[in-house]
């Protein structure tokens, strides 16, 4: 499948959508939506910025861990950790969420005979 249709099947909406965010109880949130909706695109849009900060602060997790990096206090270790462990968390959310959304893989047409 090409990325525009991986895309166009991701948002057509095969059930509720997880979205990157939880209930003040910490519950998931699902969206019944059909990919086009004003909360779709927030999601959408969340989901992007979670990713890119995701990113940025692994790049300075590796500036910090790097050869030749000043050493970091326990305090100052804590911060780096703290933040990655929830990007790692937000990306996880991403990957499922998209993951949901995907279509059933078909069967191959050579399984047929088997």
């Amino acid at each position: 499948m090409r990325r525009g249709e991986l895309y166009d099947a991701a948002s057509g909406g095969g059930g509720p959508r997880l979205l990157p965010w939880t209930s003040p109880e910490g519950k998931p949130c699902y969206l019944s939506t059909d990919g086009r909706g004003y909360l779709s695109t927030l999601a959408d849009s969340i989901e992007t910025v979670q990713l890119s900060m995701g990113q940025e602060l692994l790049e300075h997790a590796r500036e910090a861990a790097a050869p030749g990096a000043p050493t970091l206090s326990a305090t100052e270790f804590r911060w780096p950790a703290c933040r990655l462990t929830e990007a790692l968390a937000d990306a996880l959310r991403v990957a499922n969420s998209r993951g949901q959304r995907l279509p059933a893989p078909e069967e191959e047409e050579g399984d047929e005979g088997a």
